[in-house]
């Protein structure tokens, strides 16, 4: 989808269309551009950018906050149209998805005409726009679709793969980020084309089994096939404070309303986790990580004990500016076994079910942990 959730608020607010529109964080705050229009990037806006930024770029316009379960809806009315086209849809992100159009030629025509008629069914019912990417495999299909937006289409033919690929600079390639680009560029590699010319013996004996990945992909090779769906790999959640702080209530505050979070995504998802990670960003902007495997939970308390053991293990060099919580190595929850845990859990898997109830009726801090009462009303922006 272009420049998705900007584009929701301007369907939303006709006022706001061709405006420049960035969605995220308070503009006065310390968080990011979560998304931004196209009218705001020529001004140099970009997604994950300092929100604080993004302001002085283009100062002129509409901030808006995130609103998430507008984007959601619009994301489902979108999965269920690629659906009507294909049985194998793998959603990537809330607004990108792979669909394998194999065998539906007798149904919606040529693949170009079916991916036509799917941006028009998607302009028509949701008054958005779609830029596809259409190839043979999905790594050259998502590069596709990135290169005339917005609602642009770009057909690579089979066997084009490397053609195509070769005058695109070599940040194009999945896994090549400001480390690796440095790596090649000693080497004098700038595009994909060059590195195609490269012997793979090379860039293997500079990069190992990267370099051998790297190598596959500059060729456009990619033999993943779409699968519908994948259990997520970690949920998480983190804050961006407005200013930085070492005040460790404060922190372990966070920290537990981030936990609670985190395990109601799991418990909606009916997902269990064995690792918690904390994360911190200092205020020179060093981050680090920290995590602790356990038995696998889906209890709020516990996800928060584990991480504030994290957290009271490390030294506070300096004030923190940003402070998160992730929960991985996931599996099946362990149903029908409650019987086998400790009464106090037993007691606490009850309790949390029953506040997922109130809460999906209710709504999102209708019941909140004691501790968290006092933050209720002045949690920090990018929470």
């Amino acid at each position: 989808m272009d420049a998705f959730y900007a584009s929701v608020e301007q369907r939303d607010r006709p006022e706001l269309r061709g405006r420049p529109v960035i969605v995220g964080a308070d503009p006065k705050g310390r968080g990011v551009v979560s998304a931004c229009s196209y009218e705001a990037r020529v001004f140099g806006v970009s997604s994950a950018m300092p929100i604080s930024r993004a302001a002085r770029l283009c100062p002129d316009a509409v901030f808006l906050p995130v609103d998430m379960d507008k984007y959601v809806a619009a994301s489902r009315q979108i999965m269920a149209i690629l659906g009507d086209f294909s049985p194998l849809v793998e959603p990537v992100s809330v607004d990108e998805a792979f669909v394998d159009l194999t065998g539906t030629a007798s149904l919606f025509g040529p693949a170009p005409e079916a991916v036509r008629g799917i941006k028009r069914r998607i302009r028509a019912e949701t008054g958005l726009t779609a830029s596809a990417g259409l190839a043979a495999n999905k790594f050259i299909a998502k590069v596709a679709s990135d290169l005339r937006k917005p609602d642009g289409l770009v057909v690579v033919e089979a066997g084009r793969e490397a053609e195509f690929l070769a005058p695109l600079p070599i940040e194009r390639l999945w896994g090549v980020g400001r480390a690796t680009a440095k790596d090649l560029a000693a080497l004098g590699i700038a595009s994909i084309g060059q590195l195609q010319r490269l012997p793979r013996a090379t860039l293997v004996a500079r990069l190992g089994d990267h370099g051998a990945g790297l190598y596959a992909l500059a060729f456009g090779r990619d033999e993943r096939p779409v699968e519908p769906w994948t259990p997520p790999k970690s949920m998480g959640a983190e804050t961006t404070f407005e200013r930085d702080t070492s005040d460790r209530a404060q922190l372990d505050a966070t920290l537990r309303g981030h936990a609670e979070r985190v395990a109601r995504e799991l418990r909606a998802e009916r997902l269990s986790a064995a690792r918690v990670t904390l994360k911190l960003r200092y205020a020179d902007f060093r981050t680090l990580t920290r995590s602790h495997t356990g038995d696998p939970t889906q209890d709020g308390l516990e996800l928060y004990r584990r991480a504030a053991m994290l957290l009271a293990r490390e030294r506070l060099v300096q004030p923190v500016r940003l402070i998160g919580v992730s929960a991985s190595a996931l599996a099946a929850e362990a149903t029908g076994q409650l019987g086998l845990l400790e009464a106090d859990a037993v007691r606490r898997e009850r309790l949390a079910r029953a506040v997922d109830r109130i809460t999906g009726r209710f709504g999102e801090g209708t019941i909140v942990p004691a501790t968290l009462l006092g933050r209720a009303q002045r949690r920090p922006r990018g929470s």
